[in-house]
Formats: structure tokens, C-alpha cells, sequence
């Protein structure tokens, strides 16, 4: 064996040395990463940040030879540090409101793949379950492009603790979904959420159906299922078919491919994320002339685009509003700070709820 040769191996033996401890020191700051992102309820994967690694790191890299493949190993030691926060997310707990194989249970297994999802009757005992310790986060639904805003949650985010770490949207895709031998021309009466039948209009006329409501999408791909029946049919998700044994008869078939729900996830510490780049703001104004929209002008002054602003009653004051903002940019910023001093000058109560990154699909 040549001394050339005897002394390569021996450099790849101490790099090789040299780059384990490295590896266990980067994998301890890996789970105090994933303990923050537990803390404040954001998900594992945050492709910015990657990409941004890579870019920064790749740079050094002045061999063009070599920096493919260095660009190559960056992209598997990240994937192995997303496998290591998998493993450790197996025992958070993520609340949601529904049954198994509705679309938030559905979100939820996407934002968290790893965590244990739990169901909740209703959304006050989802958001409830974070504020008593029984969940780390919960995912409820803020918005609907067919159906608007979902009350509900906004007025639990607004007279609540808990903040907002992240908006996520979900796609929606309705299917017809029977037992494993029908055939649309079997089908006769399809079930489904009010909503989900709306949104289906079209195609249920135009194959004369009779129609049957459900109290979610999930419960009623599970009656198709029980009723081993060819001639009843479901409409709804992918997953929950998959999860119920049925087969999707045809896919796609809501008469809008517009149809996207939001859903927030909300935990007990708010998040100064550089990844979450966008403000919630949840104000009320004065009862004086001009008071909204003083606070409006004051928001663009500071240089913020403002991209969601919404209205609901306060259920204990009659006649009386507050606000719902959405907001590009960051109101922790020194410029963020001198706009909420401006905006508490012109409202009763000024509230960040949180911060998310616009338009992250699930």
C-alpha cells in the first residue's frame, strides 16, 4: 500500500472524526431548535431557512466541482435534522375541533405530521385545551374562501390568550367516494356537510341526486361506509376515504377549484420567527368620528400594507366592533413599535395576536 495513499485514508479518518463531534453538536442545537418551535407551535419544516443555509454555505465552497455535491450533503443533513425533530414531535399534542377525517384533522396531520392529534367538540374546547395544559397548540380555522370568515375562532383569538404562530392554507378538493364496487352509475343519494353540498351543486344536478345532510364531511363518509350501500355516496376528502376504506368514484367535483381554508395555530408564548414576516393586529376604536380611520391611515403612515381587515360585534356590547388586521411586515420591528404607540392613542384596545408567513400551503 503506497504512503499516498496511507496518508489520504488517515486524513479521511481524522475528518471523519472531526465531523462526528461536529455532527453531535449539531444535532444538540437541533432539539434546542425543535424546543422552540414546540414552544410557539411552529412546524418542523421551514423551507426559507433552509434555502437561506444553503445559499450562505455553499458560498464557501469555491471549488465549482465540489459545490454541488457540498449543496447535496447540506440537503441530507437537513433532512436527517427534520427526521430527529419528527421523532421528538411524537408526543406534542395538537388540538382540533371535528372528528377523524375532517379537513382540520387533515390539517393538522400536515402542519404536525409526527404530533398526536385530538379531537375537540367544539372550537372554545379546543382553544380551551392549550390555556389548561391538556395540548401544546391548537389548529382551528380562521377563513373560507367560499364561506368567509369562521366568527367563531376570531372571537376566541380576540378575548383569549393564546397567540397566533402561523396561518396555513388548505386547498380543498371534494370527491364522490363510495363502497368499493359502485360505480356513478349506481349512485342514487349522496351525504355531506351543507357546505360541501353546496359547493357540489352543479355536479349533483347535473346527475340528479338526492341529497342528504351531515354534520361534517368525515361523518358522513363513515355513514356511506356503515351503510355498505352502492347507491349512497360521500363527498369528500382524499384522506377520508382512505381512512373510511372508500374508493373515489371521481375526483374534484366542487363546481369552484377556489376553495381554500385557513387555519391558524395557536399556542401560549408568541413567536419572534424571522420566518413569520407577517402582523395580526386586533383592535377597537373610539366612539368618535373618523376613529377606524385614523387607525387605518396611521398603519400605511409607518409604511405597513395592510392585506386583511375585517369587522366583528363584541357579543357583550351591543352595536360595538372590533377589528381584525392582517399586516405585511413585523410590529416588534422600532417602526412597528412607534405605529402601535400612534394606534393606542386612537383605539380603546390595540392586540397583537401573533404572526404568520402569507400564503404557506399545507
Amino acid at each position: 500500500m503506497s504512503d499516498k495513499l496511507n496518508e489520504a485514508r488517515k486524513i479521511i479518518n481524522e475528518a471523519d472524526s472531526q465531523m462526528s463531534e461536529l455532527f453531535i453538536k449539531r444535532m444538540k442545537a437541533v432539539e434546542e431548535v425543535y424546543e422552540y418551535k414546540k414552544e410557539f407551535g411552529l412546524p418542523i419544516l421551514d423551507k426559507k431557512r433552509e434555502d437561506e443555509v444553503i445559499e450562505a454555505n455553499s458560498a464557501l465552497i469555491e471549488d465549482e466541482n465540489l459545490r454541488g455535491y457540498y449543496i447535496d450533503y447540506l440537503k441530507h443533513l437537513m433532512s436527517l435534522s427534520r427526521a430527529y425533530q419528527y421523532r421528538m414531535q411524537n408526543g406534542l399534542k395538537i388540538a382540533y375541533s371535528g372528528v377523524e377525517g375532517a379537513f382540520a384533522h387533515i390539517a393538522a396531520g400536515r402542519i404536525f405530521p409526527q404530533g398526536k392529534r385530538v379531537s375537540y367538540s367544539d372550537f372554545k374546547a379546543a382553544y380551551n385545551s392549550v390555556i389548561n395544559g391538556e395540548s401544546d397548540v391548537a389548529v382551528l380555522p380562521i377563513e373560507n374562501s367560499y364561506a368567509g370568515e369562521v366568527g367563531q375562532t376570531l372571537d376566541l383569538i380576540f378575548s383569549g390568550p393564546l397567540y397566533i404562530n402561523g396561518i396555513y392554507e388548505l386547498e380543498i378538493h371534494q370527491n364522490l367516494l363510495g363502497i368499493e364496487d359502485a360505480t356513478i352509475d349506481d349512485i342514487r343519494r349522496v351525504t355531506s356537510h351543507p357546505q360541501a353540498l353546496s359547493q357540489c351543486h352543479d355536479y349533483i344536478e347535473l346527475h340528479g341526486f338526492e341529497t342528504e345532510d351531515a354534520n361534517n364531511t368525515a361523518l358522513a363518509a363513515k355513514s356511506v361506509a356503515d351503510a355498505k350501500d352502492k347507491s349512497y355516496a360521500a363527498i369528500a376528502s382524499k384522506e377520508t376515504a382512505e381512512l373510511y376504506g372508500l374508493k373515489i368514484i371521481e375526483h374534484n367535483i366542487n363546481k369552484s377549484g377556489e376553495n381554500t381554508t385557513r387555519f391558524a395555530v395557536l399556542s401560549k408564548v408568541r413567536s419572534d420567527s424571522s420566518s413569520l414576516p407577517s402582523t395580526v393586529l386586533m383592535l377597537t376604536v373610539k366612539h368618535e368620528a373618523g376613529s377606524l380611520a385614523n387607525a387605518v391611515n396611521i398603519i400605511g403612515q409607518y409604511g405597513f400594507n395592510m392585506t386583511a381587515l375585517r369587522s366583528r360585534p363584541m357579543k357583550k356590547h351591543s352595536w360595538q366592533y372590533y377589528f381584525y388586521i392582517e399586516i405585511d411586515g413585523n410590529a416588534d420591528s422600532d417602526n412597528g413599535r412607534k405605529m402601535l404607540g400612534e394606534l393606542k392613542k386612537v383605539c380603546d384596545t390595540v392586540k397583537v395576536a401573533g404572526r404568520f408567513a402569507p400564503h404557506t400551503e399545507i
